[in-house]
């Protein structure tokens, strides 16, 4: 059977063994402890603990090691430097545990001390690698904004006779690239295409195929004057994209006339727009086309829509209706209604998008684009 010497068991131990008087000061060293700091022994022999330690560490002991010690009678886990003859720190973990007599007076303090140098670098690793992750995330952030920005007109055209408002709002705490988008571009006098929809994903790949939407809508728009046309195309373009993404859009050729303007509309799997006329309720208009992208044979259809001095018409992104509470959703007819109500607004999209946010506690859970065109009257 192996014995071992007590002594040696102590001393050679792989953690450092100090014992200390009830007033702080080392009675008691092992070889572990020595060999680790570079001190010996005649040098901690009746000197405080204390005075090995780091100036904050000496603060920490004073106010917060020495009480919890009295007052609990041990500790653990306390994290200290030593500072060492030649001014090198070294990370450690002191447990601590005070013996008392029969009444209660302190007799020693024995301390285990443990090397905690790979345990620091690592924490210290943890710290650089959060530091670099949030800078990271502030600069997606940041990218993000700028995206965004680029997929969005800077500011609507104005157009004589008609009054355009739109508003956005990503999803949750609005720092990622949606897909929601709105465009408006003049191709001749009087002749006007707006463009709203929503493709499917986030981030910077859904950006990428945002892009590609809006200049594709743009180009083609100049060859041909039906909207139901340019959705083909675009469907084609978005059909043979190695992303393979979708999209839902609502695209309108707005022209003038002589009563006032005529509007027609192609859906590709999006939402019907609100006609908002004084003295009739909200009523929905054109007729609703396959998702742009995703079907072997998609169907687009066309619908003209007459607009009468003070009409307004309000086009949407799903995230409106769909947006929830709990289980309660949105909804068309909550919209209606307060469509309704604010009709005679010039801030229409954004009492909306207020009503919205406040139904979700303010953080959306999808992006959010509205857009309206009032005629003047």
């Amino acid at each position: 059977m192996l014995t071992e010497d007590p002594q040696a068991i102590y001393d050679e131990a792989p953690c450092g063994y100090l014992s200390t008087s009830p007033d702080g000061r080392i009675v008691k060293v092992n070889e572990t402890f020595l060999s680790w700091t570079s001190y010996t022994r005649d040098d901690l022999l009746g000197r405080q603990f204390s005075s090995i330690l780091s100036a904050g560490g000496r603060i920490y002991h004073d106010t917060h090691y020495a009480p919890m010690l009295r007052l609990q009678g041990s500790v653990r886990e306390i994290a200290l430097d030593i500072v060492t003859p030649d001014e090198r720190r070294l990370p450690v973990l002191v447990n601590a545990t005070m013996q008392s007599d029969e009444n209660g007076d302190p007799l020693v303090t024995r301390l285990v001390v443990l090397d905690a140098t790979e345990r620091r670098e690592y924490e210290r690793e943890l710290l650089r690698a959060k530091q670099r992750a949030e800078e990271s995330e502030a600069r997606a952030h940041a990218l993000a904004h700028t995206l965004q920005q680029t997929l969005m007109p800077p500011s609507l055209p104005q157009i004589p006779g008609l009054d355009l408002a739109a508003v956005y709002r990503a999803a949750g705490a609005g720092t990622e690239v949606g897909g929601d988008f709105y465009d408006v571009f003049e191709i001749s006098t009087d002749d006007w295409v707006v463009a709203l929809g929503d493709v499917c994903g986030k981030g910077v790949d859904a950006a990428v195929v945002t892009a590609l939407v809006r200049h594709t809508l743009r180009a083609v728009s100049v060859r041909t004057s039906s909207p139901a046309e340019v959705l083909q195309v675009l469907d084609d373009v978005l059909q043979h994209f190695p992303a393979q993404r979708s999209c839902t859009l609502v695209l309108l050729r707005v022209r003038r006339d002589a009563t006032g303007w005529n509007v027609c509309i192609s859906l590709g799997g999006h939402p019907q727009p609100l006609l908002l006329r004084a003295g009739s309720a909200a009523s929905s208009v054109g007729e609703t086309g396959s998702l742009v992208g995703a079907l072997p044979e998609p169907e687009f259809l066309e619908a003209d829509v007459g607009l009468e001095p003070g009409d307004t018409l309000l086009l949407f992104t799903d995230g409106v209706t769909e947006a929830r509470s709990g289980r309660q959703m949105y909804g068309d007819r909550r919209l209606r209604a307060a469509a309704e109500q604010h009709a005679d607004s010039a801030t229409l999209v954004h009492a909306l998008l207020d009503d919205v946010l406040t139904f979700q506690s303010g953080s959306p859970r999808d992006d959010i684009a509205m857009l309206t065109l009032t005629v003047r009257q």
